[in-house]
């Protein structure tokens, strides 16, 4: 009897490094990174600023490119894809949320919602983009521009938008960064129940402590390297 097949982690990157040029000259800023997640995993990366946080979260979103090493994510190659199929795979597998919400302004909650889905042919993209609001508690500000909302309302509208496609992998950039504490809850509530609902795997940068302890699995990082990976600690 052949031994059941372990499944294709979503990520997989190995010996990642990403350098950039400054005026004082090149610097590193990603130093060999490896890691694997499993699907429908929770993962924070956590660390001090400058550790190469955000930069690891651009680079598994397609954001900015990996100066060597190998980069797999959701079946992807993310080497052998040129700017046009990187961005397909965005928008079939890869949801972003961001600590500035990134809505267009000139769009209704709504309209922001269903550009993605509008971008990938979806004939009932306003429909979904409707039931997704109604999902995060804002069935009644469809119509309104994002001036109209409050920050926690607009980090709603951006979490709505980055669950439209349906995606495989969630990425949420401090998240609760722009938000009071009792919004911040309500957002990380949303994100972590739609995550499950939707069955994605989750990747959260984050300062928070407390936050990062609500995943199944913390990656710690100090000066563009992984120091430590810690998996939660089940009560039994």
């Amino acid at each position: 009897m052949e031994p059941p097949q372990v499944p294709e982690p979503i990520i997989r990157l190995t010996d990642v490094r990403l350098n950039l040029e400054s005026r004082a000259g090149v610097v590193e800023i990603l130093k060999g990174i490896s890691l694997e997640v499993p699907r429908g995993q929770s993962v924070a990366i956590v660390g001090p600023s400058g550790s190469g946080k955000t930069s690891l979260l651009m680079i598994l979103a397609g954001l900015e490119r990996a100066t060597s090493g190998d980069v797999h994510v959701a079946g992807r190659d993310f080497n052998a894809l040129d700017e046009d199929q990187m961005a397909l795979a965005r928008g079939e597998d890869i949801g972003i949320v961001f600590q500035s919400f990134h809505l267009i302004p000139t769009m209704t909650a709504l309209e922001n919602v269903a550009l993605p889905l509008e971008f990938a042919g979806a004939g009932d993209a306003r429909e979904r983009a409707r039931t997704l609001l109604s999902d995060v508690s804002l069935a009644p500000r469809l119509d309104h521009f994002p001036a109209q909302l409050s920050g926690g309302e607009q980090q709603r509208v951006a979490l709505a938008r980055a669950l439209a496609p349906q995606p495989k992998l969630l990425l949420a950039d401090e998240p609760t960064g722009n938000l009071d504490g009792r919004t911040g809850r309500q957002v990380v509530d949303l994100l972590f129940g739609m995550k499950r609902k939707s069955g994605a795997t989750l990747v959260l940068v984050t300062h928070d402590e407390r936050l990062a302890r609500e995943c199944e699995r913390t990656i710690r990082m100090a000066d563009g390297q992984i120091v430590a990976d810690e998996q939660a600690v089940v009560a039994a």
